[in-house]
């Protein structure tokens, strides 16, 4: 997730806020204006500070006078602006957030009534402590002057009697006033708390599937970029005379672009047009090879082939439930057909991983893992599965392949199983069977009988040979095989 926090003063305070998180901040007030106008689309949330008075008052002159305030007085409350930008350009508003120092009205002055009433010297010295945070650094040098704790009280107090809402609260009010849900806000008149209330706020946002899968999908067109030269789609040509093309910037440019900053209320309707236009390449002048002896990149061009002809012979059966675990599935397996990247796990995979285990850390993670390394597959019990539906084919992307073109069992099988199938091809079709002759065998208990049988021999195919094969299959173990299966 990439954060945008402007915040004119931050300090040392980018590790105590955000910790390791991708952080960019922002100084200055016209450079945020721009930044949101020309980059929105860098950033999943945005943290904002209200007063941003350290900011180059001269840019803002105009700005500030086309309200009749000083830059000073525009500055104080430019935040404001920012948050009101940021909605005009469809920012979604829930991953918002101020991050200030005075968010409610009147906080400077029930602190101070905490000082003056309070017998409870824990309590005194907790509110003074923040109450500081409001006052200048004159005043707070007017304040260490004075020895007398009567003395310091009286002149807190005179602050707050002068003490006018806060920038927050005259905002919230007016938008109260006019039926409009205020902006998020943390107070940072207590930084422990604050920074506990920021990191839960971050975390919510970090658990949002949608928000993962965009990123994931935007940074990975940005990586993809930069590979044109290791691009190997002319190679699925059908024609061996006519190579195949791809205008790989265009294409790469719609999908980018493809999922909205908000996330929608229908997504699986985006999810089933985003996965059109990511197999749409796949046509009849394409066809799935083996390229280089990869087996790997020949088992993600059927399941890329087969998703594109499903969407256009079937796409009123199928795809209508997709998750964002089977569109950044349906996505690497695109890109890693396509492009020729390697045995390392790319930045952007390992981001779209995280969609199916929040942590390589966890116990799900690790039991699939083990049971890859020691090629625990659940081949055979899947294949008599696949086998026993009776079609005329006897591999499992060929058996998907005639079941949906049946209308029948296409509505009785429905749209998980098909799904679920083609995550069953990536481990079919990377794990070849040897397929024995036909034996005839007498059958003793009829002896008008006669058993035929064929076998199959399954050799799992050894997917710890990289990274990115490893931390793949690990990956989608669990949903390929749901308990076990």
């Amino acid at each position: 997730m990439n954060i945008l926090w402007v915040e004119d003063n931050p300090g040392n305070k980018k590790d105590f806020w955000f910790a390791n998180r991708n952080v960019k901040n922002i100084t200055d007030f016209s450079e945020a204006e721009e930044t949101i106008a020309k980059e929105l689309n860098s950033y999943d949330v945005v943290v904002l500070d209200i007063d941003l008075t350290n900011s180059d008052k001269e840019i803002v002159r105009d700005k500030s006078e086309q309200f009749n305030l000083s830059p000073d007085d525009f500055l104080q409350k430019s935040g404001m602006v920012l948050f009101l930008i940021l909605l005009e350009r469809g920012f979604p508003r829930r991953q918002i957030i101020f991050l200030t120092g005075n968010t409610e009205k009147n906080t400077f002055s029930e602190l101070v009534e905490k000082i003056s009433s309070s017998v409870d010297e824990e309590q005194i010295k907790s509110a003074t402590e923040k109450a500081l945070y409001f006052l200048s650094d004159e005043q707070k040098t007017y304040l260490k002057q004075k020895d007398n704790k009567a003395e310091k009280v009286s002149f807190i107090k005179s602050l707050a009697i002068n003490q006018d809402d806060s920038t927050y609260g005259i905002f919230s009010k007016a938008c109260n006033d006019i039926c409009i849900k205020p902006p998020n806000a943390i107070a940072k008149s207590n930084d422990k708390e604050a920074q506990a209330e920021l990191r839960n706020w971050l975390e919510d946002h970090e658990r949002n599937d949608y928000l993962i899968l965009r990123r994931g999908i935007i940074e990975g067109c940005q990586f993809l970029r930069t590979q044109k030269e290791k691009l190997r789609f002319e190679k699925y040509s059908a024609d061996e005379k006519k190579p195949a093309f791809l205008d790989v910037d265009d294409y790469l440019d719609v999908l980018e672009s493809f999922l909205p900053l908000r996330e929608p209320s229908n997504k699986t309707a985006f999810y089933k047009l985003f996965v059109r236009t990511l197999a749409h390449e796949w046509e009849e002048s394409v066809k799935p090879k083996k390229i280089d002896d990869d087996q790997t990149a020949y088992a993600f061009s059927w399941i890329m082939k087969m998703t594109r002809n499903w969407m256009a012979h079937n796409s009123t059966a199928i795809f209508n439930n997709l998750t964002e675990q089977d569109v950044a599935y349906l996505f690497i397996c695109n890109m890693r057909a396509i492009f020729d990247l390697g045995n390392e796990a790319k930045d952007y995979e390992k981001s779209l991983f995280l969609l199916f285990n929040k942590s390589e850390e966890s116990e799900a993670f690790k039991e699939s893992e083990q049971i890859v390394k020691e090629k625990r597959i659940p081949l055979v019990k899947n294949y008599v599965s696949y086998f026993n539906e009776k079609t005329k084919r006897i591999q499992v992307h060929n058996i998907l392949h005639d079941l949906q073109n049946d209308k029948a069992k296409l509505k009785t099988k429905g749209d998980d199983f098909f799904i679920t199938g083609l995550y069953h091809c990536f481990w079919f079709l990377t794990s070849e069977h040897d397929d024995k002759k036909d034996k005839a065998v007498e059958n003793n208990r009829n002896p008008n009988q006669v058993y035929i049988s064929r076998h199959y021999t399954f050799s799992c195919f050894d997917y710890t040979q990289s990274e990115f094969l490893l931390k793949f299959s690990s990956h989608i173990y669990n949903i390929s095989f749901p308990q076990g299966e």
